[in-house]
């Protein structure tokens, strides 16, 4: 099953825009949206978005929305993740 995460961020740059985080069969794929008639776009994620991500995953697992196997799941894709762009 996959599981679906979003939020909001904001940058100088690129001012305000939506991030999801979609974990699917041990992929995950990122997009961002910015404003209300545009379409999702393939998303770089930074440290600070895997930390959000990490984030949002522990507190569905608090609240049991996500079983203890899922929370794994997205460990290891960080860690996979931040290993590679060293």
């Amino acid at each position: 099953m996959g599981m679906e995460f979003g939020w909001w961020k904001k940058t100088i740059e690129t001012g305000k825009f939506q991030v999801h985080a979609i974990v699917h069969g041990g992929n995950i794929k990122w997009v961002r949206k910015q404003g209300h008639h545009t379409s999702w776009e393939p998303y770089i994620p930074t440290q600070d978005d895997w930390d959000q991500l990490i984030y949002e995953a522990d507190k569905r697992y608090v609240r049991r929305l996500i079983s203890p196997k899922q929370l794994a799941e997205i460990n290891k894709l960080k860690v996979v993740a931040t290993s590679t762009d060293l």
